[in-house]
């Protein structure tokens, strides 16, 4: 052990860096904060291990509905495990960088002749400790940060999966009409090839039946091929090994009778977006970085200690010590604290202004797809059937021949297509929308991730 400093400055010094200890960013939990903020939008709180694989298959027991496809990736997605460990890790830097400075000891032993002389002193960096208030404001705005970039990237990834699990029920939907398409299409062909034979259809007429079967096998291999995408991107984002056990809806949900009409959408996403409020407080950071750097400018480097130096020839000696280091050859952090403001100021600008402008495309092309899918329900395919129906009571009054009839049911299959594209385009605009107004369509890590203060201050001291 070494003998307590006497001096009662070094007491008050060493009082001082006991208090101050209490003070500290603490990451018990940085996962709350997320949980604040995705909850209200998920209804679900997130934890850092996946399902279970007897809660997995007691999930997937059902058909999936949208929610339940994005709670499961939720839950499951190792991704986004691995994004929620990676936010500790954050947390645990934030905290080392905001505690005190650890104290240093220095000794020595000099000899001159009989004599021999032991130098003992303890020492801390003031320079750090002056700055700690600081460094402690700006990492604690980090990890803030760093948990609104978390959050979107939950809200990106509900998103992302809602539109996956919309895209797979619309294939599942269309790979199940084209199978009646093919089947009405094979005996169409068979028909006129049966007419052919017997006189009463000519070639041009079966060719034409023999392309719509040809069409028909074609759209049922593209429908099986985006069946078989959508379905592996579903599972992929839930987070399963395989989509064996993936069960679906066999349609997609009807389209409403009106429209969503949310009001001041752009004030709405500059109020709750997560990108717009993680590049607000990264503006804020690069602030208390500039002031940091502005503290330090001219002395990059300042301790001070206590000195215990003893000899067998001597009483012993006891004292303090200052050591500075002046920034002689080179401008110190400062440079580079201002840069980090500036880029810091136009990125938040920036990030509003596109926020502005995916709200509003969002709206504009919700609203377009919902007049388009509501067309093709309320028009579109009622005309096609009509015409279809209006066409068998002439063929069975014999006014039209088989040739004029199966041409219409081709229209007809045309239209009905068309009406399920629409309406798939319709629920994806609405996620499109949903997302616009909490988050971006892709990830705001890249948007919130300063330089630390205390890699800032290492750099300072450097020089």
């Amino acid at each position: 052990m070494f003998p307590a400093p006497s001096s009662p400055k070094a007491a008050a010094l060493l009082l001082a860096l006991a208090l101050s200890g209490c003070a500290s960013v603490d990451p018990a939990d940085p996962l709350a904060d997320v949980n604040r903020l995705t909850q209200p939008h998920t209804g679900l709180p997130l934890t850092d291990h996946p399902l279970s694989p007897d809660v997995l298959a007691d999930r997937l027991r059902e058909p999936l509905s949208a929610d339940a496809a994005s709670t499961l990736a939720l839950q499951n997605n190792r991704a986004l495990q691995a994004r929620l460990a990676r936010l500790g890790i954050t947390a645990a830097d934030v905290a080392d960088a905001g505690r005190l400075p650890n104290p240093g000891f220095r000794f020595s032993r000099l000899t001159r002749g009989d004599t021999v002389e032991l130098e003992r002193g303890w020492h801390v960096d003031l320079a750090r400790l002056l700055a700690l208030p600081l460094v402690r404001g700006a990492e604690q705005r980090r990890l803030q940060a760093a948990q609104q970039a978390t959050a979107a990237d939950v809200l990106t990834l509900a998103a992302d999966t809602r539109r996956a699990w919309v895209r797979a029920v619309a294939a599942e939907e269309a790979l199940a009409y084209r199978r009646q398409v093919l089947d009405a299409a094979e005996a169409g062909a068979e028909l006129a090839r049966r007419m052919q034979a017997a006189g009463n259809f000519n070639a041009l007429a079966r060719a034409r039946e023999q392309a719509f079967e040809t069409d028909a096998r074609l759209a049922l291999a593209r429908a099986e091929a985006t069946r078989l995408s959508t379905r592996e991107q579903l599972v992929r984002l839930m987070g399963l090994e395989d989509g064996a056990a993936l069960r679906l809806p066999a349609h997609l949900p009807e389209l409403p009778e009106a429209p969503r009409d949310p009001r001041d959408v752009e004030a709405q996403a500059l109020a709750q977006r997560l990108d717009v409020q993680a590049a607000r407080l990264a503006l804020e950071q690069a602030g208390r970085q500039l002031d940091a750097a502005r503290l330090t400018r001219w002395v990059s480097m300042l301790e001070l200690g206590t000195v215990r130096n003893s000899s067998n020839q001597e009483p012993t000696q006891r004292g303090w010590e200052v050591a500075l280091e002046l920034p002689l050859f080179g401008p110190g952090p400062l440079p580079k604290a201002e840069a980090l403001a500036r880029e810091a100021t136009h990125t938040a600008a920036d990030v509003a202004l596109q926020a502005r402008f995916e709200v509003r495309q969002a709206l504009g092309l919700y609203r377009s797809a919902y007049d388009i899918a509501r067309r093709h329900r309320d028009d579109a395919v009622p005309l096609a059937r009509q015409v279809a129906d209006e066409q068998l009571r002439r063929y069975n009054a014999m006014l039209i021949g088989v040739f004029e009839l199966l041409a219409d049911a081709r229209a007809q299959v045309a239209a009905v297509s068309a009406a399920q594209e629409a309406l798939r385009d319709f629920w994806l605009a609405q996620a499109d929308l949903a997302q616009a107004l909490v988050g971006p369509g892709r990830s705001a890590a890249a948007l919130t991730s300063p330089t630390p203060v205390s890699a800032m201050a290492s750099a300072g001291a450097a020089h």
